[in-house]
């Protein structure tokens, strides 16, 4: 992970990801992880949200952008 925002209801990430291992896979353990520590940090949400995530995501490929252009934007987003 080389940057992230949270934000009220969602998250920014800029990661690096092989290509063999998968951005759907990538998704899917955070967002399992980060769930079940949430849950056994505040275990109330165990009775009040069915599910901390949602199915959907969106992945956005920047390639031929340069890292640190993408790093302040991840990092601006804080400030909205």
């Amino acid at each position: 992970m080389i940057e992230m925002q949270t934000m009220p209801d969602h998250v920014h990430l800029l990661v690096e990801v092989d290509p063999q291992f998968g951005v759907h896979k990538l998704v899917k353990a955070i967002k399992g992880r980060s769930s079940r520590e949430l849950r056994e940090e505040f275990p109330w949400l165990r009775s009040r949200l069915p599910s901390l995530w949602t199915n959907s995501y969106f992945v956005a490929a920047v390639g031929g952008a340069p890292l640190s252009v993408i790093k302040r934007y991840v990092e601006s987003q804080k400030d909205r």
